[in-house]
């Protein structure tokens, strides 16, 4: 992180001792396990060559009894998993979900067709395997292509969302709504932010990339107006949803690309005092640091997983007038992994 900051801002930047993980094994929330013909697990570094994997130390147990109970029913009932060579196979993978503080569970079945054979039966081995069990989808993906979780979603069992409790407040999250894939870290993540913040309650605040609110709503209450920016769809929905659930009025979400949604704001008029970044490992293109900057907020406080972007747009950011104050804040979001997430204020 510090070497990073120092080659994107030209200089040396405090950084804080890293903040660790409540939990190191077992903290993944969210699993996406692609099947082939040999099996399924997850794919070696830098190929699409799936190493067989049944049991990973960092992801949910359930993911790993959702994947063997699928594999299971596949070879019970004469299931083929799908070739990428040969866009042959029905299997392509499985996505879940699993909430910390609920224990609900979600599992979608990712297909190359428009069914699952004997999918009642699939249903029963599932719910016997995950007492939890609140949603079982499928996605049908008929596409060459190696994104996942792309096509249409449908509820076979259950709801169409997981529920969870993050800082007090509950939300919805649907198959591709963001949501921070280390939940107890999270707490303290946004806790962190929230305090660079320096809310005291007349603060308009702009959460950009804001997922399903979960910044923006954690912080709502110290704040006069939230106004998030996202996207998917779906994590508004999911967003408008949690603010209607937790009772929080001066929240409003908005379903757009960052950079259009900022701009058109700003042609609004509206003036954020607080704008939060939580970009993609890509960061943010350079147009909307500059509809921010143009913005004039106070504070900017900047949530990344890529020490690179982040000091890239650290110092698009200074270049226009703004200044990295006190330490960069890392913390340890993806225990036994070489990353990191790190939280910064420029004001």
């Amino acid at each position: 992180m510090a070497s990073a900051l120092r080659k994107g801002l030209g200089r040396e930047v405090p950084c804080a001792p890293c903040v660790p993980s409540p939990d190191i094994l077992h903290y993944r929330n969210k699993a996406l396990i692609p099947f082939g013909p040999k099996g399924y697990g997850f794919y070696r570094p830098h190929s699409h060559d799936i190493v067989p994997t049944e049991n990973c130390p960092i992801q949910s147990e359930a993911a790993g009894t959702a994947a063997k109970v699928l594999w299971a029913h596949m070879q019970k009932f004469g299931m083929k998993a799908y070739d990428e060579e040969s866009h042959t196979g029905l299997v392509r993978g499985l996505f879940v979900r699993t909430a910390r503080v609920t224990g609900q569970v979600m599992a979608v079945v990712i297909i190359n067709g428009s069914e699952i054979p004997q999918q009642n039966d699939l249903t029963a081995a599932l719910q016997g395997g995950l007492p939890n069990l609140a949603s079982l989808q499928i996605c049908i993906n008929r596409q060459q292509t190696n994104v996942l979780l792309e096509g249409q979603l449908k509820v076979v069992w259950g709801a169409p969302y997981i529920e969870d409790v993050l800082s007090g407040n509950r939300y919805r999250i649907s198959p591709r709504s963001f949501y921070q894939i280390n939940s107890a870290q999270c707490e303290q993540l946004y806790a962190a932010a929230g305090e660079l913040a320096g809310l005291t309650g007349h603060e308009r605040i702009l959460d950009l990339y804001c997922g399903i609110g979960t910044i923006g709503l954690t912080l709502a209450r110290k704040a006069l107006e939230v106004v998030g920016v996202e996207v998917v769809e779906d994590a508004v929905k999911d967003a408008r949803e949690a603010a209607a659930a937790n009772s929080i009025e001066n929240a409003r979400f908005i379903a757009a690309d960052a950079s259009e949604a900022a701009r058109q704001l700003s042609e609004e008029g509206f003036t954020p005092d607080v704008v939060f970044l939580d970009p993609p490992r890509k960061g943010c293109d350079e147009a909307l640091l500059e509809t921010v900057a143009g913005m004039s907020p106070k504070k900017v406080v900047y949530v990344s997983c890529n020490p690179a972007t982040l000091a890239r747009d650290a110092g698009i950011l200074e270049n226009m007038g703004y200044r990295l104050t006190g330490e960069a804040l890392p913390f340890d979001m993806f225990p036994r992994t070489a990353h990191v997430e790190t939280c910064v204020l420029l004001s």
